[in-house]
C-alpha cells in the first residue's frame, strides 16, 4: 500500500496525529486515546501503518507473557509528497478531503467527550475566513503559515504542553470574475 492509501483513512490519520511530536505509544495506549474505536480496529491499523513503514517499533518488552511494542512515527513517511498530490485525480482529492474531515470530526468529538474539555479555556477555534488573493498573495500566505507552523511540529511532549490539532484548509470558493467593458467604436476593449 502506498502512502496515499495508508494515510487516507480516518482511523489511521488519528493514529498518526496521536503519534506526532516524537511520542512513543503502545497499541493499548492508542486504544485508550481512541475509546470510540474498537481495539481490534486500532490493532489492525497499527499493523498496516507499521507494515507500510509509517510507524516503527521503538522498543519491545514482555508484559504478562506477551510482547508489548512501543511505536514511533516516521514523520518523513507520514506525508503525501508533492508528486503524489500532483498525480492525484479529482476523485482521489475527494477521498483525501473526506478522510481528513471524518478524522477532524472524530478528533473533535473525542475532545468534547473528555470530562475536562473546556473549549473556551483551551482556546478552541473553528473560524473560516473568505479572502480575495492573487497568486502571489496566496503563495505569500502559504509561506507565512508554513513559517509559523513547521518549527512547532518539532516540539516534543513536555510538562505544560498539550497536543493540539491544527487543520489549515485552503481552496478557492469561486471562479475569478471576468468582466468585459465595451469600448467606443474604433477603440480597444478591456478584459479583466
Amino acid at each position: 500500500m502506498d502512502s496515499l492509501e495508508l494515510l487516507v483513512h480516518p482511523v489511521r490519520l488519528r493514529i498518526v496525529h496521536a503519534m506526532s511530536g516524537g511520542q512513543t505509544l503502545t497499541t493499548a495506549q492508542l486504544c485508550a486515546r481512541m475509546p470510540d474505536v474498537s481495539k481490534a480496529t486500532v490493532y489492525r491499523h497499527v499493523e498496516l501503518l507499521a507494515g507500510g513503514g509509517i510507524l516503527e517499533v521503538d522498543s519491545e518488552q514482555r508484559v504478562r507473557g506477551a510482547v508489548e511494542r512501543h511505536y514511533r512515527l516516521r514523520r518523513e513517511r507520514a506525508v503525501i509528497d508533492a508528486d503524489t498530490a500532483a498525480s492525484a485525480t479529482t476523485d482521489d482529492h475527494r477521498r483525501i478531503f473526506a478522510a481528513a474531515m471524518a478524522t477532524l470530526l472524530a478528533e473533535f468529538n473525542s475532545y468534547l467527550d473528555r470530562d475536562q474539555a473546556n473549549p473556551t479555556e483551551d482556546l478552541v477555534g473553528y473560524r473560516q475566513h473568505a479572502m480575495w488573493l492573487d497568486h502571489n498573495e496566496l503563495v505569500d500566505l502559504i509561506s507565512a503559515l508554513r513559517a509559523a507552523i513547521i518549527p512547532r511540529l518539532k516540539n516534543p511532549p513536555a510538562p505544560g504542553r498539550s497536543q493540539y490539532l491544527l487543520s489549515p484548509i485552503l481552496f478557492p470558493i469561486d471562479q475569478p470574475e471576468v468582466t468585459t467593458e465595451v469600448a467606443p467604436a474604433g477603440k480597444a476593449h478591456k478584459t479583466t
